[in-house]
């Protein structure tokens, strides 16, 4: 089955460091802003920001979303030093710049939106 832009996933989850490094490598070379959502399955509140995440995923089509369980890849959640699920990072050439800990939807989207207005201010 061919990708296309219609059927790809909005929302890359993130199950290795490899895959991680590969995306934040990839993102960073074209400039794109990435957000992350470090969840893990035990924890409800976190797992009930899933769909709001991918809503945010199609709102903001020019930056990456990636989903990371912070059982699954610990590395990638030590190295942000997530203590506490769901927490929110926001990732410009590999550095994080905004963090966001707790299911605060509206912090959230507010955060996201000044963060990709300012990348997109910035490239433009």
């Amino acid at each position: 089955m061919e990708t296309t832009e219609e059927n790809k996933p909005k929302v890359v989850v993130i199950d290795s460091l490899e895959s991680w490094e590969s995306y934040v490598t990839q993102a960073s070379n074209q400039n794109s802003p990435i957000v992350v959502h470090f969840t893990a399955s035990w924890c409800m509140p976190s797992v009930a920001m899933n769909p709001f995440f991918e809503e945010l995923a199609l709102t903001y089509p020019d930056a990456l979303f990636l989903t990371v369980d912070v059982d699954e890849v610990k590395e990638v959640a030590k190295r942000f030093d997530v203590k506490a699920m769901p927490t929110f990072v926001m990732i410009k050439d590999g550095a994080p710049l905004e963090k966001v800990v707790g299911a605060n939807p509206e912090e959230i989207k507010k955060r996201i939106d000044t963060f990709v207005h300012s990348i997109r201010d910035e490239v433009a």
